[in-house]
């Protein structure tokens, strides 16, 4: 196909390409990359994604964080956690705690749960940024009150331990038990603890189960 040609592709809905992605990943990546190079954002994220994974091209990690990082400069914010967490990974360069907090506070601020989450684990450990215990659990709620299972686990280990909060036995159960409906198996493990501890054994059991079987699905 020529380049004027390929100027004229139309971008395939959703439903084409999810068929496309299933059936034949390596003319998905064509697709993708036509798209991205005509600046369309998702498609940049898209075939960032699959150059990191090796899906349907070969993998490239220094290519992918390329696109992941023209798509968040682009203000797409599940791109600037992925630059974060290639970043913090060493995918596609070399590892660089202090980049990836950068990366992550800007996905935080532009509204991505996952940058939240990720920017508040190096808050909370004080890699590649100061440690803020304070400032950590707060972005932890933020994602949590927004839906993020993991990020409500960790809520309630912040209100158990009194990390960054004050230590609230009650709030820790809440949020255990929230981030355990929501799917997370750590948060299930941590309701069946909690629930150990107050001699409700056979609902810990339960959701022992529960963590046991969520963790073999993922």
């Amino acid at each position: 196909m020529s380049e004027a040609a390929a100027d004229d592709v139309v971008a395939p809905d959703a439903e084409h390409l999810a068929g496309l992605l299933r059936t034949d990943p390596a003319a998905a990546a064509e697709a993708l990359l036509r798209l991205a190079r005509r600046g369309d954002v998702e498609s940049q994220v898209l075939y960032a994604q699959m150059l990191s994974e090796g899906r349907g091209i070969e993998r490239d990690a220094a290519a992918g964080l390329y696109w992941y990082t023209l798509a968040a400069n682009l203000g797409h914010a599940e791109a600037m956690n992925m630059v974060g967490r290639c970043h913090e990974l060493g995918h596609g360069a070399p590892a660089n705690a202090e980049l990836a907090a950068a990366w992550y506070r800007r996905a935080a601020e532009c509204g991505s749960l996952w940058g939240m989450y990720n920017y508040a684990n190096l808050l909370a450990t004080g890699r590649g940024t100061r440690r803020d215990p304070a400032r950590a659990f707060a972005w932890y709620l933020r994602a949590a009150e927004r839906g993020h299972a993991k990020s409500m686990n960790l809520v309630g280990r912040c209100y158990e331990e009194g990390l960054g909060v004050e230590a609230d036995a009650a709030a820790a159960y809440r949020w255990y038990r929230r981030s355990a409906e929501a799917g997370d198996f750590r948060g299930q493990r941590s309701l069946a603890s909690v629930l150990l501890e107050t001699g409700r054994g056979h609902e810990a059991a339960y959701w022992l189960r529960r963590a046991a079987e969520t963790r073999a699905a993922t």
